[in-house]
C-alpha cells in the first residue's frame, strides 16, 4: 500500500512540474513583452499601455491561478476516490 501512496506522489509531483513548465511557457511572451518595456530608458511608454500590459499580466496571472487551482482540486478528488477504492476492497 506504501508503494501506491509513493506513486501517487509521484504522480502528483509531475502534474505540478507540468503545469509549471506549461505556465513558464505561457508566459514568456509577456514576460519578454515587460522586459522589453522596462529596458527602454531613454522613452516611456505611453501611460495606457503600460496599464493595458499591467491589465494582462494580472488577467493572464489569476488565469493560471484558476487553472492550477482546478487540476490540485482535479488530482486530490482522483486520489480520494483512490483511496475510498482501496479502502471498500
Amino acid at each position: 500500500m506504501n508503494k501506491h501512496f509513493e506513486d501517487a506522489r509521484h504522480h502528483l509531483k509531475r502534474a505540478a512540474e507540468t503545469a509549471k513548465a506549461g505556465l513558464s511557457e505561457e508566459f514568456e511572451p509577456v514576460r519578454e513583452k515587460a522586459q522589453d518595456l522596462m529596458n527602454r530608458e531613454e522613452e516611456e511608454p505611453e501611460p495606457g499601455r503600460f496599464e493595458e500590459v499591467k491589465q494582462e499580466l494580472k488577467d493572464l496571472q489569476e488565469k493560471a491561478e484558476g487553472e492550477t487551482r482546478e487540476a490540485i482540486a482535479d488530482a486530490r478528488e482522483k486520489l480520494d476516490d483512490y483511496r475510498s477504492q482501496r479502502t471498500e476492497q
